[in-house]
């Protein structure tokens, strides 16, 4: 028994050294081997001939060197050399057979022509069974060695026997890096058969699986099942706490984007618990194709996707502008080197700016010819706009206010606000800056006869920049704790291309003043998501009912400012639209000259740095703004050596209001009814 065992742990430290050895010295040893065995298999077959060994004469000499001076440079043509091991599969039995009938035709014309003497036709016959069997059987025998040092590797159960499966299976043994050992499907017609090498059970019988070959580990392999039933599949696997993988897309493995054993996580749409709205290809492209289109925030979540989508429509030109270098180095790179791969035709500029300068937005739009402003620059993490009024400001109001305008005075066709559903009876400064936005597009509309503004308005995007999505996969992955702000939170959740594609159709339906929101269906409970996600990694949830569980769920309570339930609209005044999905909401305006009067006395506010006096303001123009607790900016302001005050008794903000009730005065004469 320790004989067996040093013998095992000594053929183990070679394939090591073996697999460490680089690819170039790799093939030397495989050259080697060849040089030495090619003449004995010549020899052996010679020997066959004349029943029984023969001797080493001159004539057999000339035999075996040709043998090995044949066959190495037809190996080395045919690839056998380049090909790696452990990779190698079925199609490595036809090269084999086709190299080593190549090489004994050659050796058959070399001895008809007289170059070998003594090399008959049964002898080649022979040598050319010895050669197929040596090279093709060597070759197996390494593979199967060098895959059996991954037999540690973790095993997985793969749900899917159909194409994909098997390729999945396939390329999973060839890597080392899982061990498949069954497969689970829904299809009767396939169960108890074997598939690569592997049985195919019913989908009831995985608990059993995973118990038995102490598997945590489920692999789904199904590239083209509906979003339906893979939620379905889901929700059958999360109560077995396996760690649930899925291979990559049939449209990325078609388009080369992804291999099919690169495995990813679980993708969002599959936690969103409903079917994502498509769009309409005719609203889709209208306000895009062949045309010139300006992109705000092109570096955010938001504003990146949409670029993503816009350059896919075939515009004529799209500009892009982000105050963020990086951001706007990486779109950039992401989007050329699409357009390179796909061949798209079209002009791409990158500039550095902000929004909110005024005349710096409309010489982009002269020198552009911009026709179509998708605005999605913006700051929208709540508790940082809390704590930075006069900066949340200037970049959600101010700079859609300019923008708005600029493309007022240069006569562009569609201008689209990205707004969110944190607009609605807002409770923080964030949704108080966003809806006082969108009043100010609709108070511009009043002036517009050539400009159609709206507004697009959605719940919280999984995977953006914030989002608790890829916040909670990290946590898990550190193993620990979950946060979630309070145990009966929900949010309306989309997905990013969903909430671009949105975005876009919107300003197709646009009439001028327009609020769209999407029907997104049932709001999702945010520790039920986590809980969810939990699972399906593999791990247990720790409470008190379960102390030796892996993750921690933790509530940290409500930010500030923080809704515990969202809303999509103001009143439930709506009507439907051309996409089935996308709902017009009618909701109250403002006249233009009182969002003037108001942005007026903001600016002055937010010139003298007026925190508190900015935040009244904000709380006078969107009357629903309700804020939720005491004023972050008062705690700053009690800080030792700084004064806060308001000052009403401004000159500016005094002339402002002279102008204002001279301008609600009744004409002199006019007799109240």
């Amino acid at each position: 028994m320790a004989e067996e065992q040093r013998m095992t742990s000594g053929l183990q430290r070679a394939l090591a050294v073996l697999l460490a050895l680089p690819r170039s010295r790799k093939r030397l040893v495989m050259l080697a081997a060849d040089t030495l065995c090619i003449p004995a298999m010549m020899y052996l077959a010679l020997s066959l001939r004349n029943d029984g060994w023969i001797s080493l004469t001159s004539p057999v000499a000339e035999s075996m060197l040709a043998a090995v001076l044949v066959s190495l440079p037809v190996f080395g043509r045919i690839g056998l050399y380049r090909a790696v091991i452990r990779y190698m599969g079925p199609r490595a039995a036809f090269t084999v057979g086709l190299g080593s009938l190549l090489v004994c035709g050659l050796l058959l014309l070399l001895a008809v022509s007289g170059f070998i003497s003594g090399l008959r036709i049964s002898a080649v016959v022979m040598f050319a069974s010895l050669l197929i069997t040596y090279v093709g059987t060597s070759r197996m025998l390494l593979r199967w060695l060098l895959l059996a040092h991954h037999r540690d590797a973790p095993h997985v159960v793969i749900y899917g026997a159909g194409r994909g499966g098997a390729e999945l299976a396939t390329a999973l043994v060839t890597s080392g890096e899982h061990r498949p050992i069954a497969f689970v499907d829904d299809n009767p017609s396939l169960w108890n058969t074997v598939i690569a090498g592997l049985k195919v059970h019913p989908h009831g019988r995985l608990p059993e699986l995973l118990a038995d070959e102490q598997c945590r580990r489920v692999l789904l392999a199904m590239p083209s099942l509906s979003s339906r039933r893979r939620r379905e599949i889901l929700a059958q696997l999360e109560p077995l706490g396996v760690h649930v993988q899925t291979m990559p897309s049939i449209t990325d493995l078609m388009a080369g984007t992804a291999r099919v054993d690169e495995l990813q996580e679980i993708a969002v749409t599959d936690l969103l618990g409903r079917e994502p709205v498509a769009p309409v290809q005719q609203l889709f492209e209208s306000c895009i194709r062949g045309k010139s289109v300006l992109v705000t925030g092109a570096g955010g979540s938001i504003g990146s996707e949409l670029c993503r989508q816009i350059l896919r429509l075939a515009p004529l030109r799209l500009v892009l502008l982000e105050m963020s270098e990086l951001a706007l180095y990486n779109i950039d790179r992401e989007l050329r080197a699409v357009a390179a791969r796909e061949h798209l035709t079209f002009e791409l500029t990158s500039l550095l700016g902000n929004a909110h300068h005024k005349y710096r937005v409309r010489e982009i739009i002269q020198n552009f010819g911009v026709q179509t402003i998708y605005h999605a620059a913006a700051y929208k993490h709540v508790p940082i706009v809390e704590h930075n009024v006069i900066e949340g400001l200037y970049n959600n109001v101010f700079s859609t206010w300019h923008t708005a305008e600029a493309a007022l005075e240069c006569h562009i066709e569609t201008f689209v606000l990205v707004s969110t559903d944190k607009a609605v009876n807002p409770t923080n400064v964030m949704g108080a800056t966003k809806r006082f936005a969108e009043l100010v597009l609709q108070g511009l509309q009043q002036r517009s006869d050539r400009t159609r503004f709206c507004m697009v308005r959605f719940g919280n995007v999984l995977e953006s920049s914030g989002s608790v999505v890829p916040l909670f996969r990290d946590q898990i992955r550190r193993g620990g704790p979950v946060t979630v702000t309070h145990p009966d939170v929900v949010r309306y959740f989309m997905t990013i291309p969903e909430a671009a594609q949105l975005v876009i159709q919107a300003g197709s339906m646009a009439r001028g003043g327009d609020v769209f929101v999407l029907d997104m269906g049932k709001p999702i409970r945010i520790t039920d998501l986590a809980r969810r996600m939990i699972h399906l990694s593999g791990r247990t949830i720790r409470n008190d009912e379960h102390p030796e569980g892996d993750v921690e769920i933790v509530f940290t309570g409500l930010r500030p400012a923080e809704k515990l339930f969202e809303e999509l609209l103001i009143g439930k005044d709506v009507a439907g639209t051309e996409h089935p999905m996308i709902l017009r909401a009618v909701e109250h305006q403002l006249p233009w000259e009182e969002v003037q009067f108001l942005l007026e006395e903001l600016r002055i506010a937010m010139g003298r740095f007026e925190c508190v006096s900015a935040r009244s303001i904000l709380e006078r123009a969107v009357t629903e703004y309700r804020p939720s607790g005491e004023l972050q900016d008062l705690v700053w302001a009690r800080r030792p050596g700084v004064t806060l005050t308001v000052v009403p008794s401004d000159p500016k903000v005094a002339d402002l209001q002279a102008r204002r009730a001279a301008k609600a005065q009744p004409p002199s004469g006019a007799v109240d009814s």
